[in-house]
């Protein structure tokens, strides 16, 4: 179960990572109108028209794959921490850890010193 957990989790960064790199090369809405203008991004790898198409379709699929690592990293922790029924009647303060005993409450002495020393005042 590690072992998968740990896979997804690889995955799930990879796409992550990959995602970020393709939204950094995207243009912006407005980066086609410079074009027109001749500052020379129409000259593309892609085309003109195709690198808006392949990058934003590359870059769902790398979001659905997140997703979907996302939902199985919390599906498999929570059917790891799921307790057994024996122990289902237990809570985390009955199962205390071993070596480890309860705090007692601190003892308070019950008798009160009969006499208490006399403080020496200096008169003038």
């Amino acid at each position: 179960m590690q072992v998968m957990m740990n896979l997804v989790l690889f995955v799930q960064l990879l796409s992550a990572l990959v995602m970020i790199g393709l939204v950094l090369v995207q243009h912006g809405k407005g980066a086609d109108m410079g074009a027109s203008f001749g500052s020379g991004a129409s000259g593309s790898l892609f085309g003109a028209t195709g690198s808006a198409n392949f990058l934003s379709r590359t870059t769902a699929v790398c979001a659905t794959v997140f997703f979907v690592c996302t939902l199985a990293l919390a599906y498999m922790s929570n059917q790891r921490t799921s307790a057994p029924a024996a122990d289902a009647a237990q809570t985390v303060l009955d199962r205390a850890a071993p070596g480890i005993e309860a705090a007692s409450a601190p003892v308070l002495p019950t008798a009160v010193p009969s006499a208490l020393p006399a403080a020496s005042v200096a008169s003038k």
